[in-house]
C-alpha cells in the first residue's frame, strides 16, 4: 500500500504507519494503546510501551448498558499516564475494529489528539516488528475531561427511527448474511443474542471489511469513494448513521467516512442490531434490499 499521504484522504494525519510508530515509540507525549476483541493477545505480546484498553471492562459501564461516564474516563486516562495533550495511537486485532471503537469513545470525551495505526496489529506482526510481554505501568496523571458528548457522533434508537422514517442515509456494515437476515451474528460466531434477523429498512449494505486491504491497511480514497459514492450513492454532505451488531464494526466505518472520506456528519448507532433486533415496535427488513 502506498504512503498514507498519497492515498487522497481528507484527514491523512489521523493515521500513522508502522514505520512512523517504530521510530517514535520512545518519544515523550505519545501513548500507544492496544484494544482487541481477543483478551489473550495483549498479554501474549504487545508493542513495547503499549497500554491496554479492554473494551468490556474499561470502556463500558458494568451496571448500565452504556459507556463509562466522565469520572470513569478520567480514571482510565489517568491510569495510562495520559493527559489531554498526549498523542494517543490506537491499534488492535481484527484490522482495528476495537482500536477504532476505543478511538470513537475517546472522541465522546473530546480527546482530539488521537490516531490509529494503519494496518494495526496484523501489519506490525507481519513485518516482524518487536513485541514484548513486559508489564506496562506509567505514573498516573490527573486527566480532566468534559462531560461525555452523546449529541454529535452517537445515535440512539429513537433518533435512528426518526432518521429512517425521514429517508436518511444508513449504512449496515455487517456481513451480507446478517444484512439479509439469514444469520444474526457473523458466520463464524454463535447465532445468538437477538430475536429477529434482517436490517433497518432503507439501510445500504457495505460490509466494513471492504474498506481494508489484505495487509490490514485502509484502501485509498478513490477506492473508498467508488464504494460509498459510486456504488451506494451516499452523499457526504448528508447525515449518515452507521450500525452493526454492537457498535464496534460500525465505529470502524464511522472512522472511514469521517476522517478518510470527510463525510460532514456521521453518527455511530452503538446499540446496533442487538438493540434494534430485540426492540418492540421497530420495523425490520429482510433480503438484499
Amino acid at each position: 500500500m502506498s504512503d498514507i499521504k498519497e492515498r487522497g484522504y481528507v484527514h491523512p494525519d489521523v493515521l500513522v504507519s508502522t514505520e512512523w510508530l517504530a521510530d517514535n515509540l520512545n518519544k515523550p507525549g505519545i501513548r500507544v494503546v492496544e484494544s482487541n476483541e481477543d483478551p489473550l493477545l495483549y498479554p501474549s505480546g504487545h508493542i513495547p510501551g503499549a497500554a491496554e484498553v479492554d473494551w468490556t471492562r474499561d470502556l463500558n459501564d458494568q451496571i448500565v448498558r452504556d459507556y463509562i461516564g466522565r469520572e470513569g474516563f478520567e480514571l482510565l486516562a489517568s491510569r495510562m499516564g495520559i493527559t489531554p495533550d498526549t498523542t494517543v495511537v490506537f491499534y488492535g486485532d481484527k484490522n482495528n475494529w476495537w482500536a477504532c471503537y476505543a478511538f470513537w469513545v475517546f472522541q465522546l470525551f473530546g480527546h482530539k489528539n488521537a490516531k490509529v495505526l494503519d494496518g494495526g496489529r496484523k501489519k506490525w506482526e507481519a513485518e516482524g516488528r518487536t513485541l514484548t510481554r513486559d508489564k506496562v505501568e506509567y505514573p498516573a496523571t490527573k486527566y480532566k475531561a468534559p462531560e461525555r458528548d452523546d449529541n454529535k457522533i452517537r445515535a440512539f434508537k429513537e433518533y435512528v427511527l426518526k432518521h429512517m422514517k425521514a429517508g436518511g442515509q444508513l449504512v449496515d456494515v455487517r456481513s451480507p448474511a446478517e444484512f439479509t437476515g439469514e444469520k444474526t451474528h457473523m458466520p463464524e460466531y454463535p447465532q445468538e443474542g437477538v430475536l429477529r434477523g434482517g436490517h433497518i429498512p432503507g439501510a445500504k449494505s457495505v460490509p466494513w471489511a471492504r474498506t481494508v486491504a489484505d495487509d490490514g491497511t485502509f484502501k485509498d480514497a478513490e477506492t473508498l469513494k467508488s464504494i460509498y459514492l459510486g456504488e451506494k450513492h451516499f452523499d457526504p454532505k448528508k447525515e449518515t448513521i452507521a450500525y452493526c451488531r454492537i457498535g464496534e464494526r460500525s465505529s470502524h466505518t464511522w472512522f472511514v467516512l469521517t476522517y478518510l472520506l470527510g463525510f460532514e456528519n456521521v453518527r455511530n448507532y452503538d446499540g446496533s442490531w442487538t438493540e434494534w433486533g430485540n426492540s418492540v415496535g421497530v420495523p425490520v427488513a429482510k433480503g438484499d434490499e
